[in-house]
């Protein structure tokens, strides 16, 4: 065993690594999927992730460019360059807040609401195809987690 195959004192089998390579695989998969998705529908990757945080978050005003930024793990500048091509598609709007007029908040167009709906709508039905297995990964997760809390091997 290598020291690499030791984490916290807690060594890893090889079903451990069995279950994080499907873990990974499972995940690469359905983006890759969701990318391709998203393409078929006229939008880059990116412009649908930028759909989907306009759209999950929660303040109804739209969230700003930095919160955006937050969410695509961006820069700022890279964030209000996407929110510009995404505006120039007419797929998003920016308006100024309503309680300070130095913040500006992005909201989806009615073309914006219209494609989320439709991607939205095909990616929960992969999801749950994808629920059963990742499930299980998920509490092999948490077995090993608990082994790790314990010190000891999952059981």
């Amino acid at each position: 065993m290598s020291r690499s195959d030791i984490v916290s004192g807690v060594a890893l089998s090889e079903e451990d690594f069995e279950q994080l390579l499907a873990l990974r695989t499972g995940l690469r998969q359905f983006l890759h999927w969701s990318e391709e998705q998203a393409r078929s529908a006229g939008l880059t990757p990116a412009q649908h992730q930028l759909l989907l945080a306009v759209r999950g978050h929660p303040n109804e005003e739209g969230p700003t460019i930095g919160e955006l930024a937050g969410y695509l793990v961006l820069r700022h500048h890279s964030a209000s360059e996407l929110v510009d091509r995404a505006q120039a598609a007419g797929l998003v709007q920016r308006s100024v807040d309503s309680r300070n007029a130095s913040i500006v908040r992005v909201t989806l167009s009615p073309l914006g609401t219209e494609m989320l709906d439709r991607l939205s709508a095909a990616h929960l039905e992969e999801l749950s195809q994808l629920g059963p297995t990742m499930r299980t990964l998920w509490r092999a997760i948490e077995k090993a987690e608990r082994a790790r809390e314990t010190g000891g091997a999952a059981g």
